[in-house]
């Protein structure tokens, strides 16, 4: 089978369900992203974002930590 997708293949093929568990889909200005909840602070996992221009702010890149509430 050959899957023709954008879609990161840990997406496809979950195997674990307690990786994904604390994943959070949010959007933040505008922009959805995936979170995981650090104490008061989510932690960017991935942007889901069609905007070029959003993957080139750095408040929002994966790894960095952004407050729970604005």
């Amino acid at each position: 089978m050959i899957l023709h997708t954008i879609v990161p293949p840990e997406l496809i093929f979950q195997d674990k369900e307690a990786v994904f568990s604390g994943q959070i889909p949010i959007t933040r200005n505008g922009i959805p992203m995936i979170v995981e909840q650090d104490g008061q602070m989510y932690k960017v996992i991935r942007i889901m974002s069609s905007n070029p221009a959003d993957y080139l702010n750095a408040e929002l890149s994966p790894g960095t930590s952004i407050p729970m509430y604005e």
